[in-house]
């Protein structure tokens, strides 16, 4: 459905988006995650049209929209957008919004549609209703129901969860990738919340000044991240030196590690990542001052700092006890 090749974007001298490939077959939702500045909304930008590319190319559905040599215009790709902010117009009731982009289609069959999309997003009944009579996620629901309404090959989503309470946005996500699969609609969006990305996506790809790091299923980009920029940006860890051992096996301060763990070359030599559920509290290993507790809900994260310095996190049950400044005895899971 969309694949971009090798596309370098840019304003003026200055490159924002180098060197990007990656593709999305149909049916398939993916996010592109990063922190801010990194680049993934100017290339949802430009899969759209809004962008004109400085390298490479864009093909939607096999064919080319977007090169040196040829630039679609966005209303000839066939693609929806949801916006941050939703973009409703107030002065339309909620049917109406819906119905905005189907003015080609004859009446009957425009109610049709946008009752068909009400029931998809789960608010039947509510045609009639304006926009500020809604919550935050029935808004949401109702830019999603507009954006799809014309069925379009593609849909894209420009951080469409900001807008909602932090509580909100993680079930929203889930909501919506219901209503994304049960429409078989293809969908890329763009966030800089993990909780999102994996709640949302088929397919997550992480960028960084600039470049796509990695791009692959959830499970892969946090159990396996291909650069030390993922490693250090998709949930919580640390990165602890390491040595190799005659038998292929990595070297740490708390033990070893197998050999295909997460591992790094950096300026400071070889790091492996340890992730909070890779470091246990036991009663016999190496003594660690706990520099401060997190309370997840189901259990706590501990930060902690080793004899040498270094720094680690825990995963620790809720019955541990242990303060600020205490020391606890930590090793490596023996899940690992």
């Amino acid at each position: 459905m969309l694949e971009v090749k090798n596309v370098s974007l840019g304003y003026g001298n200055h490159i924002v988006v180098q060197n990007v490939s990656m593709r999305l077959d149909q049916g398939e939702i993916g996010c592109l995650l990063g922190p801010s500045g990194c680049g993934k909304t100017t290339l949802l930008r430009a899969i759209a049209g809004f962008e004109p590319v400085r390298a490479g190319q864009i093909d939607l559905q096999g064919k080319t929209v977007a090169s040196l040599a040829q630039h679609v215009p966005p209303q000839a790709r066939d693609i929806g957008m949801v916006f941050q902010d939703h973009a409703l117009f107030p002065h339309l009731s909620v049917g109406d919004n819906i119905g905005f982009g189907l003015h080609r289609m004859a009446k009957p069959l425009r109610a049709a549609r946008v009752q068909e999309m009400l029931e998809l997003v789960g608010l039947e009944g509510m045609g009639q209703r304006w926009p500020h009579e809604l919550s935050g996620g029935q808004q949401q629901r109702v830019a999603l129901a507009r954006a799809l309404a014309p069925r379009p090959s593609l849909l894209l989503m420009d951080e469409p969860f900001s807008s909602l309470d932090t509580s909100m946005r993680e079930s929203i996500a889930r909501e919506v990738r219901a209503i994304l699969k049960q429409a078989k609609a293809t969908a890329l969006m763009v966030t800089h919340d993990q909780n999102e990305a994996f709640a949302m996506a088929d397919n997550v790809g992480v960028m960084a000044r600039g470049q796509l790091m990695q791009w692959g299923n959830a499970v892969q980009v946090y159990c396996a991240p291909a650069t030390q920029d993922v490693a250090q940006f998709v949930g919580d860890g640390a990165l602890v030196p390491a040595q190799a051992t005659a038998g292929g096996q990595w070297q740490t301060a708390l033990g070893l590690l197998p050999a295909g763990h997460p591992h790094y070359q950096t300026a400071q030599g070889v790091q492996v990542l340890l992730r909070p559920e890779h470091v246990a509290v036991v009663e016999k290993g190496v003594r660690a001052q706990v520099r401060e507790r997190t309370f997840r809900g189901s259990h706590f994260v501990f930060e902690l700092e080793l004899p040498d310095g270094q720094a680690v996190m825990a995963k620790v049950s809720l019955n541990a006890l242990y303060g600020a400044c205490e020391s606890v005895q930590i090793a490596l899971s023996p899940e690992l």
